[in-house]
């Protein structure tokens, strides 16, 4: 997994140093995790091979890696194909382009994700994984994104699979909760008892593992993937993505597949996908499309599969699974040199190409044979295990295995006929005498772009030949499920003459007299294009959703901020009171003040608020509404939380700064026009909210039926936390998380603030004082020249607006607060203070030289641009949470580094100093962010629009 992802971070410099040629270095990765994988296969007999790595105990996430039998299946075929398609592409992207960098670390992230899928024992785990590989797809998919087909394709996938993993969320979560473990190795042991409940977490589970692997009714969009380039379509869509599902319904069958629920939706779609997925690739003209739609037919039929969970269907269900990633990631990269040496995969402009490629018709010839199940092929293998297996199953009634039977022998006749359709398409001599023109440019390069094709079709004849030894190796997952009173049948080409022969030759038959009768009778067949199409039922639905949301918008969002705020302010007040009045409730108890302070305190509080609502003059609004939060403070340091209160004081002393530098741009009062009227209806609202919130919070604090958790944070920080502030503890510590969350809302909301203001275009740093600046400046008729300066970037500014008395204190206050600044944030994790605090006053300091030299004063006060800082401090974050795990601790727990200094002595250094430093920094970014754009950048006045005068009138003759 480290391999991986190492090798997906370096993976574009090496491709841009390389060129194509780095695939080749890339394909190293993969191929090492499948030695990896080879000499760690898991024992027969043997307890799994696990790993625990500690992440969030309390939530059930800790990250459990378990090795079984299905687990190294799986990780074979990612990683050994991954590894022939980072090869095949070295010859496939010939003419490099700068998104080709991008793709190689993609493709390699993807098979990192996908590892760590099938090896994650924690279903939470696997989640992220799943939804990651999810967003990977949606990268590679929309690899061309100039065109609309890519980037139509690409979110079409996405949102596809990103309900269906939404869904099985929900599921997981369901389950979960039932059973008490997240772990799917517990979850399969000790499987819960059904009922409703089950049924609907199960069916949650299954949309998520059947839009993953597009079965009917999801099938859709895995077609319209087929806009990607031809390597993505060879390995997330033929042998490593579509799996995703596969893979968890065998993981899951074990505990869930008799349940009925699971037999509709496994077994019922499967075998409807089956079918209709093989009818549609015999409508199709493109190579790809033809493989695309045989893809879909035969992710039904290994789901039908794998899903009965019987032990011998299982044997067939992996042989299946193991050979359609073999045979069709060959086709598609067949398809991938066909479209790159003639120009076209339009099966009515190709004739004859056997002729010219000879070596790659045998190619398609034998992956081919497997796909149709012909003799000395690993597919071959699967099917007649198939047929055999299902008809003597126990895991259902006799009616069903036979039906299921007879429907996979009517998919398998389609099959045969779709692979022959698209042989004879490809290669075939057809009517045309002269045969379709390849480039001369495959002739040298042949050799190695057919590489990876050939092995993968060499190796599905190699794998039918030791197919006893092959099943060896998937027995031990087999004998997981039920073999209903029969032993285990082993893996062999062939078990005697029976049904499963009898099947084989229908299919032959069958499949060869549909190919001909289709070829002969197609202009009658397929005259018109089918009247259920799942595609254009997708975009009906997007666009019926498109329109209900346009109707909703339109008749909720009237453009109206007061409405808008009137309504959201009324649901919450209305919502809240009537579920608290229905349901039960504790009796109130409720105490008065404390002290004569409190009182005075709530009094001022009260004045300023009504103050607030009646004046009209803005900025005295905003003052006296600044009261009421300096007040609030006041009453955080009366209940002994001084770190609540000192960040009060901060935070509104910035808010206050902020408004004042918007009300700069704005009328001191507002205009008839701007009065919205309706003034008794807001106080209703505003004084019935602020009653709501009082209401809530004296039952909330009724409804306390244990000892507070407060009493126990004191001890918690100091133990876990190694800090005697249990507010900062709580801050970079306990709920560390929420942090990061919050400190990248605040980088969100710098960028929005400052895409508000620069609405063309986005500046870079505040402008600095230049020795060209200041001399164009006293060249010109400048009064100010020869005057005293206590600030660089007082010269620069109007005489006007200068205050001498502004610009010594800031001189003398300005380092005082740096060093204010500085103690906060060392002194935060054992007395008030931290990095937030003390962001926050390295935040003041900056607006106090703002305010008192102009905007030239910030860009020489911080020359460092806003974005860098903050990008800087979430990296500091990050890495933070990061190396916790790397270093088997849970993510942003806190260590004590211990060290000798000189002149310190004894220094004591907590880890989660260094995630403060990130807050500081994300801090102190944000309040220059904010004074860039809502400062600096509107004390630039914009030049006034030229207009044209009009034209003269002519004459009149």
């Amino acid at each position: 997994m480290i391999a991986l992802a190492v090798s997906a971070l370096i993976s574009p410099p090496i491709i841009k140093t390389l060129g194509s040629r780095g695939f080749y270095v890339l394909a190293l990765a993969p191929a090492a995790g499948l030695v990896w994988v080879a000499a760690n296969w898991p024992t027969p007999g043997e307890p799994p091979r696990t790993e625990t790595i500690s992440w969030i105990p309390s939530l059930d996430m800790d990250i459990v890696l378990r090795f079984d039998t299905l687990s190294a299946i799986m990780s074979v075929l990612i990683l050994g194909v991954g590894a022939l398609v980072l090869v095949y592409c070295a010859n496939y992207f010939q003419e490099m382009r700068r998104r080709v960098a991008v793709f190689g670390g993609e493709l390699v992230a993807f098979a990192g994700a996908m590892f760590s899928l099938v090896v994650s024992d924690n279903t939470l785990v696997m989640y992220v994984f799943w939804e990651a590989t999810t967003v990977l797809s949606f990268m590679l998919v929309g690899f061309n994104a100039v065109r609309a087909t890519s980037r139509r394709a690409a979110t079409q996938a996405l949102l596809v699979t990103t309900f269906g993993g939404l869904a099985m969320l929900v599921g997981i979560i369901m389950l979960g909760e039932r059973t008490g473990s997240y772990l799917l190795s517990d979850l399969v042991a000790h499987p819960p008892t059904g009922g409703v409940y089950i049924d609907v977490a199960v069916i949650l589970v299954l949309i998520g593992a059947l839009s993953k692997s597009a079965i009917v009714p999801f099938h859709f969009w895995l077609p319209g993937a087929m806009a990607a380039p031809t390597p993505v379509s060879a390995y997330l869509h033929a042998a490593a993505m579509v799996k995703a599902g596969i893979y968890l319904v065998a993981r899951l069958a074990p505990a869930f597949a008799p349940l009925v629920s699971w037999q509709v939706m496994v077994i019922g779609l499967g075998l409807l996908t089956m079918v209709l997925g093989g009818w549609r690739s015999l409508r199709e003209l493109d190579l790809k499309l033809i493989l695309a739609f045989g893809t879909v037919s035969q992710l039904g039929f290994m789901m039908v599969l794998v899903g009965i969970g019987d032990a011998n269907v299982a044997m067939a269900g992996l042989a299946m699974v193991v050979a359609h990633a073999m045979f069709k990631a060959c086709l598609f990269m067949v398809v991938g040199i066909i479209d790159k040496s003639t120009g076209t995969r339009d099966i009515r402009k190709l004739a004859r190409l056997g002729q010219r490629l000879p070596v790659l018709a045998v190619t398609a010839a034998v992956a081919g044979a497997s796909m149709a199940g012909l003799p000395f092929t690993l597919g071959f293998v699967g099917k007649e295990t198939a047929f055999g297996s299902v008809w003597d199953t126990g895991a259902l009634s006799p009616l069903q295995r036979h039906t299921v039977d007879v429907v996979l022998l009517v998919g398998s006749i389609i099959t045969f006929a779709y692979t022959t359709r698209f042989l004879w398409g490809a290669f075939g001599r057809k009517v045309r005498h002269l045969p379709t023109r390849a480039v001369a440019q495959l002739e040298p390069p042949a050799v190695m772009f057919q590489v990876p094709p050939a092995l993968l079709s060499a190796t599905g004849v190699i794998a039918a030949f030791a197919s006893g030894w092959i099943g060896s190796l998937f027995e031990p997952y087999a004998e997981s499920l039920p073999a209903y009173g029969e032993e285990l049948e082993h893996l062999a080409q062939w078990h005697g003459f029976g049904l499963p022969v009898v099947f084989s030759i229908i299919v032959v038959a069958g499949g060869a007299g549909l190919f001909m009768f289709l070829r002969a009778r197609r202009a009658h067949v397929f005259v018109h294009p089918p009247r259920l199409n799942a595609d254009r039922i997708y975009d009906r639905t997007l666009r019926a959703a498109d329109t209900v949301s346009l109707w909703v918008t339109r008749n909720t969002q009237r453009g109206s901020l007061p409405i808008t705020q009137g309504v959201i302010l009324t649901t919450a007040v209305l919502l809240p009171v009537t579920v608290l009045f229905l349901g039960s409730r504790q009796t109130l108890h409720i105490s008065g003040f404390n002290t004569a302070d409190e009182i005075v305190i709530g009094f001022v509080m009260v004045s300023a608020a009504v103050a607030t609502a009646v004046l009209r003059n803005r900025l005295a609004g905003l003052l006296t509404l600044g009261i009421t939060g300096y007040g609030c403070g006041a009453l955080f340091a009366m209940y002994g939380a001084p770190d609540l209160a000192l960040t009060q004081f901060l935070v509104e002393s910035l808010t206050l700064v902020v408004f004042v530098l918007v009300l700069r741009k704005l009328p001191p009062e507002a205009t008839p026009k701007q009065r919205t009227g309706h003034r008794p209806v807001r106080i209703v609202i505003a004084v019935a909210f602020g009653a709501m919130l009082v209401l809530i919070g004296l039952f909330a604090a009724a409804a306390r039926s244990t000892e507070p958790l407060h009493v126990y944070l004191g001890d918690a920080a100091y133990e876990f936390g190694h800090g005697a502030n249990a507010v900062n503890v709580l801050l970079v510590d306990i709920r560390a998380w929420d942090t990061l969350g919050e400190i990248s809302v605040l980088i969100v909301a710098a960028t929005g603030v400052a895409s508000m203001v620069f609405r063309s275009r986005r500046f870079g740093a505040v402008p600095r004082v230049t020795e060209s600046a200041l001399a164009e400046r006293r060249n010109g008729d400048d009064p100010s020249h020869g005057r005293t300066t206590w600030l660089r970037g007082s010269e620069m500014r109007d005489p006007s607006q200068r205050s001498l008395i502004l610009e010594a204190t800031t001189r003398l206050v300005f380092p005082t607060l740096v060093v204010l600044s500085v103690y906060f944030f060392f002194a935060g994790h054992n007395a008030p203070g931290g990095g937030f605090a003390g962001g926050l006053v390295m935040g003041l300091a900056l607006v106090l030289r703002y305010l008192a030299g102009g905007r030239y004063e910030l860009g020489e006060a911080m020359r460092i641009e806003a974005g860098t800082i903050l990008g800087a401090g979430l990296a500091i974050s990050a890495t933070t949470a990061a190396v916790s795990l790397f270093l088997g601790a849970p993510a942003l727990s806190s260590a004590v580094i211990e060290m000798h200094l000189p002149v310190f002595g004894e220094v004591h250094i907590v880890t989660a100093l260094f995630f403060d430093l990130g807050i500081y920094l994300i801090v102190v970014g944000l309040v220059l962010d904010i004074l860039r754009s809502l400062g600096a950048r509107l004390d630039v006045v914009d030049p006034p629009t030229p207009t044209t005068p009009a034209p003269e009138p002519e004459e009149v003759k």
